[in-house]
């Protein structure tokens, strides 16, 4: 059953690595459009393409703004570590469970 462990716990950290870089993705693509950049550059591109169909969801279901602030990157953020702290963490517990290991 090591290896089930083990592999529980690998995903997991590989998940917990993805969600972070996107998350800091997410902040990159915040701060970029404070200073209203150039559409056709092309890393505000990819930006865009990484975190719009993320955010137009949140977008869509909170409505309205707060003036001229957008808090849709800091509830997916939210959503981003409350994954890390609840799901991830309990996963990798999981796996050590699985493994007869002591966590780490």
């Amino acid at each position: 059953m090591f290896i089930l462990g083990n592999f529980l716990i690998a995903i997991a950290n590989i998940a917990d690595f993805i969600l972070t870089v996107y998350k800091w993705i997410i902040i990159i693509a915040a701060v970029v459009s404070w200073v209203n950049p150039d559409p056709y550059n092309p890393i505000v591109r990819i930006l865009y393409r990484a975190t719009e169909p993320v955010l137009r969801p949140v977008r869509n279901i909170i409505g309205a703004r707060l003036g001229p602030i957008d808090i849709s990157p800091l509830i997916v953020i939210l959503v981003i570590i409350f994954i890390q702290m609840f799901i991830i963490k309990s996963i990798i517990e999981l796996g050590y469970n699985i493994k007869g290991g002591a966590l780490i």
